[in-house]
């Protein structure tokens, strides 16, 4: 509990300000919910009383405790109710002139030494407070849905905030139990700019035909560890929230490549295909579950003739697997039915044409992380069915689904996880967030199974560079380059977490 109890104000009565109103009263605060629909805060504190009524039903919060959480929440007839408060905590509409309208009323009727805060997700704070006589005392404070169970919360100073204000803030929000982490007044603040990489080349990877959704998502969470991949999350948080922010922020950001929106969103929001509110997106729902796709069958384990791999990381690891699959291994390409490359940023086709092979006979598997649930495998344009076939069948003969995708730089995995990487790096280069903070905050603010940082210090920043530079080569798309911050460290071979020297 928070050391000094507060009075904690809260303007907005849907999922996020009932959310922010269980997250506070739980904290021991006397807590006073606003909105300007009649009846919505009622029914606001109803649900919330509800929350707390099924936690004790499941054992997981004491009866006694529920009842002093409930009353300490109180339905305000008005703003002027909120007079009292330390704090107000605005959740309302995402729109810049509602915001702002809401802080000059708030500031006719609130104390002086009262902090402004505003859940915003995608303006700048700087706007919000544009037109208060205080600016200096209007700051961000972005929590997540659902409030309670998601223990993060993005501190955002303006740049009028007064420092004391973002401290006091800071100090107050630990006290509930979540974590902090104090980012810049910058498109998408931290954790939602960081998503740009998932999404944005999940969508840029199906654009080019290399792979289907449910192939993208299956490849994010089997292969990377990913809890989800970008569509499963897409339809989670809904593509009429998510294609919004896309486009915000590469508007804000000077419509920097990086963060280019796909063209495949549009048809989808005229469609009415937002995801799991609307029964169907990316998958269809039913009964609020996802309905699978079905996984392509393996082919026969037909013998066309030897198999010969390149050399190269987890070689050894490969030909044990073709080995026991029952595959003849042979030692040079010219003797082999079938050859395979395992390329770092590569295109197959271009891997292909440098080593003088016969593109018809090559395959390509994916070396990055995870081979014990799935396995990738690459054909080029020009790849036989009986190769492509053959390499199938061995490659799941001991039990992990196969997906096949068509030529691609960086395979998927590779390509979205530098890109998650370098956008990662260009945060901690543009100051938005301490090097330091950046990887907690994405880890428990985007659920990614480590932080973006850790995960290219593991992969190597050499590695996520070359990637980079050869994605951007073959494609020719600016979007790729990598953020200076990578380049450096790859080239001294240090941690991409090392925060440069003070000046």
């Amino acid at each position: 509990m928070y050391s000094t109890r507060k009075k904690i104000g809260v303007v907005g009565a849907g999922v996020m300000g009932r959310g922010i109103v269980q997250l506070f009263a739980q904290a021991g605060h006397a807590v006073r919910l606003f909105d300007s629909r009649e009846g919505a805060a009622a029914e606001a504190q109803a649900a919330v009383t509800g929350q707390f009524e099924r936690l004790v039903v499941k054992g997981t919060l004491p009866a006694a405790s529920a009842a002093r959480y409930v009353s300490d929440m109180a339905v305000s007839a008005s703003l002027s109710d909120l007079s009292g408060c330390d704090v107000v905590v605005e959740a309302i509409i995402e729109d810049l002139t509602a915001k702002q309208a809401l802080f000059r009323a708030l500031e006719a009727v609130v104390d002086d030494g009262t902090i402004l805060a505003s859940n915003t997700s995608s303006l700048t704070v700087s706007a919000i407070a544009a037109l208060c006589v205080n600016p200096e005392r209007v700051v961000g404070l972005h929590f997540f849905n659902p409030v309670p169970l998601m223990k993060i919360a993005e501190i955002i100073p303006g740049i009028r905030t007064d420092p004391r204000v973002t401290e006091e803030l800071r100090v107050l929000i630990a006290a509930t139990g979540h974590k902090t982490v104090t980012a810049a007044d910058q498109p998408g603040f931290l954790i939602n700019h960081a998503g740009r990489g998932l999404y944005s080349e999940g969508f840029r990877i199906v654009e080019e035909n290399v792979a289907d959704v449910a192939s993208v998502d299956r490849i994010m969470r089997d292969c990377c560890g990913f809890r989800m991949g970008p569509f499963e999350l897409m339809d989670l948080t809904g593509l009429d929230v998510s294609g919004k922010v896309m486009q915000s922020i590469f508007e804000q950001f000077q419509q920097d490549p990086r963060y280019r929106p796909s063209s495949l969103v549009p048809p989808r929001l005229a469609a009415g295909l937002f995801g799991r509110k609307t029964a169907e997106g990316f998958y269809k729902y039913q009964d609020g579950h996802k309905v699978e796709p079905d996984e392509p069958e393996r082919p026969a384990c037909a013998q066309i003739g030897p198999v010969w791999v390149a050399e190269g990381e987890r070689r050894s690891e490969l030909l044990g697997i073709l080995t026991k699959a029952g595959a003849e291994i042979v030692d040079a390409p010219g003797a082999a039915a079938v050859l395979v490359l395992m390329p770092w940023g590569d295109d197959l086709t271009t891997s292909a044409l440098r080593l003088g092979l016969d593109a018809s006979k090559v395959v390509g598997v994916d070396p990055l992380l995870h081979w014990e649930r799935r396995r990738v495998l690459m054909t080029s344009p020009v790849t036989s069915p009986a190769a492509r076939d053959a390499m199938h069948a061995w490659l799941g003969a001991d039990g992990p689904a196969v997906t096949r995708i068509a030529d691609s730089p960086g395979f998927v995995s590779q390509r979205v996880i530098a890109m998650i990487v370098n956008i990662a790096c260009e945060i901690a280069q543009r100051g938005i967030a301490q090097a330091a903070e950046i990887d907690p905050a994405i880890r428990i603010g985007l659920g990614y199974p480590t932080g973006p940082l850790a995960l290219g210090d593991a992969i190597g920043p050499a590695k996520i560079l070359k990637i980079l530079e050869q994605v951007q080569s073959i494609t020719g798309d600016p979007r790729y380059r990598p953020s200076v911050w990578l380049r450096r460290r790859a080239m001294l071979g240090v941690s991409l977490l090392r925060e440069a020297a003070a000046r």
